[in-house]
């Protein structure tokens, strides 16, 4: 596809394909990044043009990339509502509850930077008790796919935390 083609395309679509995922997720700044991003792996793929073929794909790249936000959204949704750090308040002197709070806050960064895959086999083993046979059961992969993402979460967290031990 020539700059010119893909430029007319852009022109033509770009505004159907924004609305189509404003209409399906309600945030125009989402729908935005999606349409944009649908865009660019359209021309990164360098298809030949075919107008109609085209905009098929445009609005199928468009779901996808939707329907990836809209689980990673999720599952950083549900992760946040695991982290559930209690203390007695009253037993707490103020700079250790800054020093808890940081921890939470760091621990919490170091989450959302893991990979979704990382991510979900940490939060499937540590915050709901799988066991590794059980996750890569889940997840349909291996048990060694599994200890190899448990091992970067770990030592990602590890980073982030300042953990030496």
């Amino acid at each position: 596809m020539t700059k010119e083609e893909f430029k007319g395309l852009f022109d033509e679509q770009f505004d159907r394909i924004r609305n189509y995922i404003y209409y399906r997720s309600g945030d125009k700044e989402l729908a935005t990044d999606i349409a944009q991003e649908a865009f660019m792996t359209l021309w990164e793929k360098d298809f030949e043009f075919h107008p109609q073929k085209n905009v098929g794909l445009l609005y199928k790249l468009a779901t996808e990339l939707f329907i990836s936000r809209y689980r990673r959204n999720k599952i950083a949704d549900n992760y946040k509502s695991y982290v559930q750090f209690k203390l007695n308040d009253d037993a707490i002197k103020p700079d250790e509850m800054m020093e808890y709070e940081q921890l939470k806050d760091d621990y919490e960064k170091a989450l959302a930077e893991m990979s979704e895959k990382q991510r979900t086999v940490f939060l499937l083993n540590k915050h709901e008790g799988f066991k590794q046979t059980e996750i890569a059961e889940q997840l349909g992969i291996s048990i060694k796919a599994v200890e190899k993402r448990m091992k970067n979460a770990l030592s990602l967290l590890r980073v982030k935390l300042n953990y030496n031990g």
